[in-house]
Parts: structure tokens; sequence; C-alpha cells
């Protein structure tokens, strides 16, 4: 069989610059969170939170407004009702929330003040130390799984992939300095999520056409499937890059975060399914040939 009737792009072509660009992404971000660390929330941190009741409707924008003007306009506010907010601050000094109330009352007729806690770093700790147990957790769940489903080598790169992905879309937030919350967490697993599903399409597709590996050889069965299920690669990304864009723009400050590490998680998935797991694969199989 003419192996290159069967694809048009030669991405393996590529592979060694692909893998040497990913490095350094990976070595580029690492070297931010070490130097630079998160911008951690109140979630992990610690800080003030504060229910309040107005007497008429108020609007979260507006409620934003004033904070910004004493310098809490990164605060995170939950409307519970028409009337009711709960706003979670990462200052811990009682002068912050004294700023904020004054402001809200000169802003508005009567403010009652419901409920007021401070979050302290205990809180944040176990935030913290669940997150990494749950994000570890998957990652063995992943590993598993894929080497009874397929074989080891592609679990292993299937992981691999995974970590690039989490890895960059930390680096990027570190290096801008964007604040990490819970929702941050959550996105950051929902991108595992996609990631792997992409990545599985392309290693099921290479499973398929396995039977052909002495006609196409180790890189012509990795171009074809990855030609294969590009189509459905590019239009899956787009059709979920475009919402996530639209919650980014129209969605306001408190998705603002969650969105963008999606959007970063889409464009740094979609290239890793493409070239991180098959282009690792295609090495390791170069390199270290299975006997059939």
């Amino acid at each position: 069989m003419n192996k290159t009737a069967e694809y048009r792009f030669n991405f393996m072509a590529f592979r060694k610059k692909a893998m040497f660009l990913s490095v350094v992404l990976i070595l580029v971000s690492l070297g931010s969170l070490f130097s630079r660390g998160l911008n951690l929330g109140i979630d992990f941190t610690g800080g003030n939170l504060v229910q309040l009741e107005f007497g008429s409707p108020v609007e979260v924008g507006e409620v934003r407004d004033v904070l910004a003007g004493v310098g809490q306009g990164k605060a995170v506010i939950q409307a519970y009702s028409d009337k009711g907010v709960i706003i979670r601050m990462k200052a811990d000094e009682e002068d912050a929330r004294r700023d904020v109330l004054e402001a809200l009352k000169a802003k508005y007729d009567s403010v009652q003040v419901l409920r007021f806690e401070k979050v302290g770093p205990v809180v944040g700790d176990q935030l913290r130390k669940e997150a990494f147990i749950a994000l570890g957790l998957a990652l063995v769940g992943i590993l598993i799984y894929i080497t009874v489903r397929f074989q080891f080598r592609f679990a292993v790169v299937s992981v691999l992939a995974l970590l690039h992905d989490s890895i960059i879309t930390l680096g990027i937030f570190s290096i801008m300095g964007r604040e990490i919350s819970v929702t941050f967490i959550a996105a950051i697993l929902t991108i595992v999520g996609y990631s792997l599903n992409d990545t599985i399409v392309v290693l099921d597709r290479v499973r398929e056409n396995w039977k052909h590996l002495r006609g196409w050889g180790i890189d012509g069965l990795f171009n074809v499937s990855v030609n294969q299920t590009l189509s459905r690669t590019i239009n899956t990304s787009l059709t979920t890059f475009l919402p996530v864009l639209a919650f980014y723009i129209w969605g306001g400050p408190v998705l603002a975060n969650f969105s963008f590490a999606l959007m970063i998680g889409i464009i740094v998935g979609t290239y890793s399914s493409i070239y991180v797991a098959s282009s690792i694969l295609d090495e390791w199989f170069t390199k270290s040939p299975v006997k059939q």
C-alpha cells in the first residue's frame, strides 16, 4: 500500500522540533512556577468572607464597582438572591473589611451584615492537599485504564501529554500573575479530561491501523492515524473553544480565569494530541521496536 496516498500532512517529519518546543515551554513554565510561584486566591491563602443583605435589589457589577474603589476589585462576589451577596476578599486585614462596608453603606441606603468569617490558612492547606490528591488519583486511574485497554506505552505517553498540558497552563498563569482559585482546579481537571479524550481518539486509530505497520512503517502509521482524526480534532476544538471564548468575554470576572484556563487547555491539548503523544510514541517505537 502506498502510504503517502493515505495522508496529506507529514506531521511526524516535524516531531523532533515539536518535542523541542514542548520541552522549552515546560522548562519556561517550571522556571516561572519555581521563581514567581502562583497567585493563590482566598481559597488557598485565607481572607475575609462577608454576607450582606441590601434593602433593595442590587447588581453584582455595581457591588464590584464599589469594591474596586477601595482596592478590592478582585474579590469574589456571589449573589444568592436579588438583595443578598456573599463577598470573599483575599485581604485578611480588619481595615480592608471596614473600608468595604463603609463604601457600600455610602452607596446604598441600608446594608445589613448577616455573616462575617475569617477563612484561615488551614482551610487553604486542606483544599490544596485535596486538589493534588484528586489530580494524582485521576492520573493513576488513567494510567491503569489505558494500560489495560491499550498497552503500557500508550498509557505513559497519555499521562505525559496530560502533564504537558497542565504544566504549561499553570506556567502561563504564573507568568501572567492570574489568580488561582478552586474554579481553576476544576478547569485543570476539565483540561485533563478534554486532552485525554483527544489523545485517546488518535491512539485508538493508531491501534486500528497497527496491522499496516509492516507496509507503512512507524512514521507512516502515525501520520495516517493523525491525518484520519485531524478533522475531528479541529472541529471539536473549535466548537469547544468558541463558547469558552464567549464566556471569557461576556462571563464577567468570576468566570474569567476559569474560561482563560480552559482556552489555554484547549489550544495546548489540541497541539499535544497531534504532536506530543504521537511524537513520543513514534520515537519510542523507532528506538525500541516491539516484536510482532
